[in-house]
């Protein structure tokens, strides 16, 4: 049976590419509506979605291997009416699956919400301040990671490392700061107010582990605030931060190579209780230092995307809620555009690899994924079949997973 569900899923990897071969080569960035005659005031509207067959092969024994999802269904819109400021809106919903699935459209699950929302001053040229809900995040390349050009299947979950336990869908309310110094250098920052009702809902055991509640259990003023921020430096081609979503690959189009160190640190974030059942806070910080190239290989369409980084991840003593945990990270990835015609489809083989390491417990987690991209249209329209395995302790799951994706 289960080699059976695996024939379905390969069959409808060509079904699929026999459906999305006509996608549009002649993609200008959006739909921009222009409110003068050069374009510099306008509204751009960029939407996307991602549906995915999955396999798993560590499931009960009375569930089915194979579902159903739609990963993401999302809409952005960008607008000016002069240089001076920025609107970025960002809306939409993800995994709606038959479980999250509602009779009539009304569940947690199925409901649209803002990702995004935040304006944006510009100080000079180089230098601008925004406020709002934004994804201006620190840490590392990952953790503003573009789900629109990723070049596996999905980001690295342990590099959105405060997703849902200190903000919402891996954004803050806040205010950042952002600019560069000539062409190379790069920053970005950010002063927060961390979520109140975050994911980590668990209450402090005397002389336990740290729970991830600082601000919902000591109060706003002793943990109401995080602070982050990203630095890089590009060796060769410069890259746009007019956004802060980071692409994943770039096919060769640029030849890129960057070095990056950031960080997250949440006074107080985490809570402990002591034998004595005194609540005392913990400082959350995490660090990072990432490694990012991109570039053409020969004048054939051939290409190469490598990533790396090391991540340091103090969550208080002993933390682990989810993927989450006190401890370290190593995460790469590496893909090869296969020589070709750059106006036709493309193919890009891929692989990954991550390690977690935990303070609270002996067992690494660790995560080795293997898959490979068929662009019909770049990034416009691609599909991606990826097999993934995860080690943690005794349990191994592997999984396979075929995700088309539409941008326009």
């Amino acid at each position: 049976m289960k080699k059976y569900k695996l024939l379905i899923l390969s069959i409808c990897l060509l079904a699929f590419q026999f459906s999305f071969s006509q996608g549009s080569p002649d993609y200008n960035g959006g739909f921009k509506v222009k409110f003068n005659e050069d374009g510099s005031k306008y509204l751009r509207i960029i939407s996307w979605g991602q549906f995915q067959a999955i396999y798993n092969d560590n499931v009960p024994d009375n569930t089915n291997n194979v579902s159903f999802n739609v990963r993401r269904a999302r809409v952005l819109t960008l607008s000016q009416i002069t240089n001076k400021f920025l609107l970025v809106t960002h809306f939409g919903l993800n995994s709606l699956n038959s479980s999250t699935l509602h009779p009539v459209g009304k569940g947690d699950g199925a409901q649209l919400f803002m990702h995004d929302v935040w304006g944006e001053w510009s100080l000079s040229d180089s230098h601008a301040i925004g406020a709002g809900l934004h994804y201006w995040n620190g840490i590392s390349r990952l953790n503003n990671q573009s789900t629109l050009n990723l070049l596996t299947l999905d980001n690295n979950r342990q590099s959105w490392a405060t997703i849902g336990i200190s903000d919402q869908f891996a954004r803050h309310v806040g205010i950042y700061f952002k600019g560069k110094f000539g062409k190379k250098f790069k920053y970005q920052l950010a002063i927060n107010d961390a979520i109140t009702n975050g994911l980590d809902m668990r209450t402090p055991e005397n002389g336990g582990s740290a729970v991830y509640g600082g601000k919902r259990i000591l109060g706003s003023k002793d943990a109401g605030f995080a602070y982050a921020g990203y630095f890089e430096f590009n060796f060769l081609d410069g890259e746009s931060n007019f956004l802060p979503y980071r692409v994943g690959t770039y096919l060769g189009t640029k030849k890129v190579f960057n070095v990056g160190a950031g960080f997250f640190a949440h006074p107080s974030g985490s809570v402990i209780s002591t034998q004595t059942s005194e609540l005392k806070g913990e400082n959350v910080s995490i660090m990072a230092i990432d490694a990012f190239y991109d570039a053409p290989i020969n004048d054939d369409g051939s290409a190469i995307t490598a990533y790396a980084t090391y991540q340091s991840n103090d969550y208080g003593k002993d933390y682990l809620y989810s993927a989450y945990g006190t401890g370290s990270m190593f995460y790469t990835h590496v893909g090869y555009v296969i020589k070709g015609d750059v106006t036709k489809s493309r193919f890009q083989p891929y692989l990954s690899f991550a390690s977690n390491s935990y303070d609270a417990i002996a067992d690494n987690r660790n995560v080795f994924g293997a898959g490979a991209n068929l662009y019909l249209s770049g990034h416009n329209s691609k599909l991606t079949l990826e097999y993934k395995n995860e080690k943690f302790g005794a349990t191994s799951t592997g999984t396979v997973a075929l995700q088309a994706m539409i941008y326009l």
